[in-house]
C-alpha cells in the first residue's frame, strides 16, 4: 500500500512538472540538413533531421529572434520558427534569415 501511495504521488508530481515545462521550439528549414545535427541556439540543443529542427527543453531565450538567428547561422534559413502557440512572424523570420549561412 505504501508503494502504491508513493508511486501515485510521484505520478502526480511528474504530471504537474510536465505541464509546467516549456513547449518545444520547432524550426522548419528552407533546406534539409545533411544527416542528423545537434546545434545549440538560444541556450538549448536542437535536434535536426531533414528539414525540421526541434528543441525539447528550450530556455526562456530559445524562441526569440536571437535564438532563430543562432540556429540559422548553423543550419541555414528557416521557413517557420517557434513554439506552435507563438511562432515568429513573417517579419521576424525575414530578420532571422539575414543571419543564415550561405
Amino acid at each position: 500500500m505504501k508503494l502504491q501511495t508513493t508511486l501515485a504521488a510521484a505520478a502526480a508530481i511528474f504530471s504537474i512538472a510536465t505541464g509546467a515545462m516549456a513547449e518545444p521550439v520547432v524550426a522548419k528549414l528552407a533546406a534539409s540538413t545533411a544527416g542528423a545535427v545537434k546545434p545549440v541556439a538560444g541556450g538549448a540543443v536542437f535536434e535536426c533531421l531533414g528539414d525540421v529542427c526541434a528543441s525539447r527543453a528550450p530556455s526562456a531565450d530559445t524562441a526569440s529572434i536571437r535564438g532563430c538567428k543562432e540556429l540559422a547561422r548553423q543550419v541555414g534559413g528557416v521557413n517557420t520558427f517557434g513554439p506552435s502557440s507563438k511562432p515568429l512572424s513573417a517579419e521576424q523570420i525575414a530578420s532571422c534569415n539575414e543571419s543564415a549561412r550561405k
